[in-house]
């Protein structure tokens, strides 16, 4: 690990939330940027890598996070008639699964800030044949345009680490949650075995190297592998929940805590 690793990990050693103590800055991967840029950034980000997102997950993740998501809508007990939010869902899978358990009387909001990533999940969606009860919303997590306590069951996957202020967004979550509602968050995280987040370590750094043979883009899944690691762990993520005022909050390890996807009720 580089020098300048080692700083940015000690910045978040500082502020565990992944923001910088100075309110006008936080982190872009590694870098500490304004507040302001954080957004556009992340957004060239998806931009970019939008229309070979699905084919980049398969092969960084060797076809787990197919597994992951599974067991992920497992735990959001969504039934027919509730309405979902699917937050940050980019290319739709989660509105794909969660469609047919909500049916006819129920309803899926795929919800991202990045409309590149919004049409390739429109796209396919309607390759699939899900149109009815299925709507696309492109919104900012910080700031939900929905009334409160609208969703049965919101679910961010993978998102809320390129979130400028995460506590923000789980607060804007927590207000139009429903009473009773369940919130998932669906995230990469920290090992619980050293010896198995060493050799993750060393697979994540090829990642770049994948994203330049498949998107052309290496800068991306650079800033991917750093925004990961800049990450806060399951319990300081369990914590800021709780601090939102979700109760009840637990997290369940996946793949040793390479992922963990983390439970709360309001």
């Amino acid at each position: 690990m580089s020098d300048d690793q080692q700083q940015a990990h000690q910045n978040q050693s500082a502020n565990k939330n992944g923001n910088s103590a100075d309110s006008d800055t936080t982190h872009f991967g590694y870098e500490t940027v304004s507040t302001r840029d954080k957004a556009q950034r992340v957004g060239q980000v998806f931009h970019s890598v939008a229309n070979r997102y699905d084919a980049m997950n398969d092969l960084i993740s060797m076809g787990t996070h197919r597994v992951i998501k599974r067991f992920t809508v497992e735990l959001s007990g969504v039934r027919a008639g509730q309405t979902v939010l699917d937050l940050a869902g980019g290319t739709g899978d989660f509105s794909m699964r969660f469609a047919p358990l909500v049916g006819d009387s129920g309803h899926v909001v795929l919800a991202d800030i990045n409309d590149s990533m919004l049409k390739v999940g429109r796209d396919r969606l309607i390759d699939k044949g899900i149109t009815g009860n299925v709507s696309i919303a492109q919104v900012n997590a910080e700031l939900l345009p929905f009334a409160n306590e609208s969703f049965d069951c919101i679910c961010i996957a993978y998102g809320l680490r390129n979130v400028t202020d995460k506590d923000a967004a789980l607060r804007s979550m927590y207000a139009t949650l429903k009473p009773g509602g369940r919130a998932l968050v669906l995230e990469f995280s920290k090992p619980v075995n050293p010896l198995l987040g060493k050799a993750y370590d060393a697979w994540s750094t090829l990642w770049p190297v994948a994203g330049k043979a498949v998107t052309g883009d290496a800068d991306s899944y650079r800033y991917l592998v750093e925004s990961i690691r800049m990450h806060p762990d399951q319990q300081t993520l369990r914590e800021m929940m709780q601090n939102a005022g979700f109760r009840d909050c637990k997290y369940h390890n996946l793949l040793g805590g390479i992922s963990a996807v983390h439970v709360g009720y309001k």
